[in-house]
Order: structure tokens, then sequence, then C-alpha cells
């Protein structure tokens, strides 16, 4: 996803550091690791096993990739038992990739039947049934509205509350169609997308962790070491919005995306889902703490 433009903007030099924060299958990394031979370092963090056993398939034949199953936002810790400090190029690529949501075990999307599960760390306890099946209607109505920004968000809930007194809801299919049952369908997102997104969000603390990922970030980089994000939906782009705007301010990072990066027209018509990715990419300044 966008590999031309961030290969282009952080610009990785031969030695230096780089850590993904969500390496994924590695794609990003395939396209990164060439430019820091000889001598660099790729340190690829990934909640979800599965996605890392795919990128050590992946990025077998590489050299200097370390790959570790963590959440980004504990990169300082995974860094330091690596023994590093500081890193150039930091990248984050959010939300749910591609082969994730193909997987119908993994329970991520409606477009297959499946579980409803969608954690990326399945040592995790808690799934996405586990909120639906337990929460109150005002809880789950605030959970709609705050992480899925859902305007049906009350009639959602009810809806739910309604229909789990014939039974716990376990499945995506009827998950999707009890959302759909609640809002008569139409406009051009399905239904049940919002409330999907904002079940996924909770279950694995995508918000909290850009967060608290952020609050680390100046410190984790070198001067003029580089910081790339991809959102994929208005709250995590606000976030990093947000983020680089008082990082401005306060002098410790300059912009490199005064507008976000979009897909040209060759990625959309390849890859759909490239049509609401956002990419800002902002650099650390000399002498910021």
């Amino acid at each position: 996803m966008l590999v031309a433009p961030i290969v282009r903007l952080l610009d990785p030099q031969p030695g230096q550091i780089i850590l993904d924060g969500t390496v994924g299958l590695g794609g990003h990394a395939a396209a990164l690791l060439p430019r820091i031979m000889p001598g660099g370092q790729y340190v690829g963090l990934d909640l979800d096993d599965e996605m890392l056993t795919a990128a050590r398939k992946n990025l077998a034949d590489a050299t200097g990739v370390r790959l570790v199953q963590s959440n980004y936002a504990d990169a300082i810790a995974v860094l330091a038992d690596a023994g590093i400090a500081q890193v150039d190029h930091v990248l984050l690529d959010l939300g749910v990739n591609s082969a994730q949501l193909s997987d119908s075990a993994r329970g991520f999307s409606f477009d297959r039947d499946g579980p409803l599960d969608m954690r990326f760390d399945r040592r995790s306890e808690r799934r996405a049934l586990d909120l639906v099946n337990a929460l109150s209607e005002t809880e789950l109505a605030d959970l709609f509205y705050h992480y899925g920004q859902e305007g049906a968000s009350r009639r959602i809930a009810k809806r739910i509350c309604e229909a789990r007194r014939s039974g716990r809801i376990t499945t995506t299919r009827v998950l999707a169609s009890v959302v759909e049952s609640a809002t008569g369908g139409g406009g051009k997102l399905h239904p049940a997308t919002r409330v999907f997104m904002a079940l996924r969000l909770n279950i694995n603390q995508e918000l909290e962790s850009l967060e608290r990922f952020l609050e680390s970030v100046t410190g984790l980089l070198r001067p003029a070491g580089k910081l790339a994000v991809i959102a994929f939906q208005s709250l995590e782009d606000s976030i990093v919005k947000r983020f680089l705007r008082t990082a401005k301010t306060a002098g410790t990072f300059r912009s490199l995306t005064p507008r976000p990066v979009v897909a040209d027209a060759a990625e959309r018509a390849c890859n759909p889902r490239s049509r609401s990715a956002k990419l800002r990419v902002a650099e650390r300044l000399t002498g910021a703490s």
C-alpha cells in the first residue's frame, strides 16, 4: 500500500534502522530493506502471529530483519531488548489487511460468514462476540457511536439486544443481518460497516495504542528521523493530524506532507482498499527532545 511514496519520502539510507510497527505480510519491508543495506536493521512488529509467519516466509532471504509479536505501542521495550535505543524511520500501516479480511475464521468481515472474533492477537481472551452479547444497550450504543461514528447507534444497539434474547449472536453474517434489520439498508456502505469497525477498534484497542505510541515516538526517533503513518479511517487520521499539529507548535516535527498522500489511479484499480488510505510523513527536528 502506497509503497512508492513511502520509499520516496522516507528515503532510507544504508546502515539505518527502520521500525515497522505493523509489518503484516512484509510488503513494505521488501521494498525498504534493500535501501538500508549493507549494515541496516529492520525491526518488524505485529500482533498477529499468522501475519508474522507469512512475513518470515516472504522475507526469508533478507538479512538484518528482526520480527517480533508485539503491539507497536510497546516498541521501546522491544527495541531495548534488541539493544536499540533509537531508530531512523518509523512506519505504521494501520487497520486490518486484506489477508485478515479474506480469512473467514478471523471474523473481520461480514462478506464471509465466520465467528465473531476480530482479534489481532489471538492470545487475547476478549472477542467481538463477548462485546455483542454482554454489553448493555447503552454500552453498545456508545461503542458504535464513539468507535464507529455510527449515527444509528441507539437503534442498532436496541435491535441487537432484542435479537440476542433468542440466543447469542456468534457469527458475522448473523450480526450483519441484525444491523441491517435495524437500519433498513441502503446507502453506499453496507449498514454493518461502521459497527464492525467499532468492534474491531475496541477489541484491539487500536486508537489507544496509536495515542500511546505517538506519545513516545519523539524520543524513539533520531534527529532527522521520519515518521510515516497510513490511516484508513477518520478517527485514526484525526489522532495523527492532532499529534503532528501539536508537534509542529512544539518544534519537534515538521510535516513532509502538508496534504495526505493518496493512492494513484493505478493502485486504486488494483487494490480497491487503497482508496481510503491516507499517508502522512513528518521529520523529527534536530535538537527536539
